[in-house]
């Protein structure tokens, strides 16, 4: 018997809770990652060491069940060593795949202006086929696939910026921050004694993500959400400050993330409010400002932000 609607949405929550167990304050951005999940995207963490990002990946994977890689990004590495390499074995004298850390279900990149952009291009066709090419050969990753990168958004030495062609495959891009006071204080005294990743037990499978995807892709959107959600993507290729609006990459990335977003919470509809609200994290890396624009203080959040205010919210939809 397939589960109900209200049996999938229990689910979600029951992950929810396991991952704010482990970063405490976040509930937003835990949906966040939780709709690029279900709508089959990848993110870009851009935020300082330590907080968080790591421990949220960890339990993430520990919460569904999955397989968890990391790689940390540097100038040596190459791109064999995330895609995987073929190795003669002489006994049986042919080629052997040994797999590399993206065949797995999440996949943390850690720091990834640091990887050359010979490198960051070899996790182009994981992130958009899902499947990666060694030596002629296709390889198909796992189900569910997410690739989570990190960058340090202070640090500039010794980095490589990202490709706009790479940074477009990026449905969400989102910054964790410091945790407020009261949380911090409560993080002290809480995890100073056991941390609680030491004891998350699973809430899900992986047979449950990859039916949760397709659930998302079944949310209803009405051709009013719809149209707002067009013209606000755009109205960026038509923005003064703009040198290069968004791709149609992005209007369907905006309307996929606003799907699962919806079903994340637990609704089987898409909101006007959820196409605003993810807006910013979907749209401000895929647009590139003038110059000029950017010497007189403008940036991707305040221009997407002067576009949400300038184009109306439709208020009657269709029952």
């Amino acid at each position: 018997m397939a589960p109900s609607f209200q049996d999938e949405v229990r689910l979600l929550q029951a992950i929810s809770d396991n991952l704010q167990k482990c970063l405490l304050g976040k509930t937003d951005e835990i949906r966040l990652i939780l709709t690029a999940l279900l709508a089959e995207g990848h993110v870009l963490l851009e935020d300082v060491p330590g907080t968080g990002k790591t421990v949220l990946v960890k339990a993430l994977a520990r919460s569904i069940n999955g397989q968890f890689r990391r790689i940390q990004c540097n100038p040596d590495l190459l791109p064999t060593d995330i895609t995987g390499v073929s190795i003669f074995h002489p006994k049986d004298e042919t080629f052997v795949f040994r797999p590399g850390p993206v065949m797995t279900h999440i996949l943390l990149a850690d720091e990834i202006n640091r990887a050359t952009t010979k490198t960051q291009s070899a996790l182009l066709e994981a992130m958009e086929e899902r499947m990666v090419t060694v030596d002629g050969e296709t390889y198909a990753l796992p189900r569910p696939f997410l690739l989570l990168a990190t960058q340090n958004p202070v640090d500039f030495e010794g980095t490589y910026s990202l490709p706009e062609a790479q940074l477009d495959r990026f449905m969400i891009r989102l910054s964790l921050g410091y945790p407020d006071h009261d949380t911090e204080l409560r993080m002290v005294r809480e995890q100073s004694v056991s941390h609680p990743l030491e004891s998350l037990e699973p809430r899900a499978d992986i047979e449950d993500i990859v039916r949760l995807q397709h659930k998302a892709k079944q949310v209803h959107v009405d051709e009013a959400v719809a149209d707002y959600a067009l013209r606000i993507v755009r109205a960026t290729r038509d923005h003064d400050d703009v040198f290069l609006g968004a791709s149609p990459r992005a209007s369907l990335a905006l309307m996929s993330a606003a799907k699962a977003y919806a079903l994340v919470c637990g609704r089987d509809y898409v909101t006007p409010d959820d196409v605003k609200h993810l807006a910013p994290y979907v749209l401000n890396h895929r647009i590139m400002l003038h110059a000029e624009a950017r010497m007189n203080g403008a940036n991707d959040r305040t221009v997407i932000r002067s576009i949400l205010d300038r184009i109306p919210v439709p208020v009657r939809l269709e029952k």
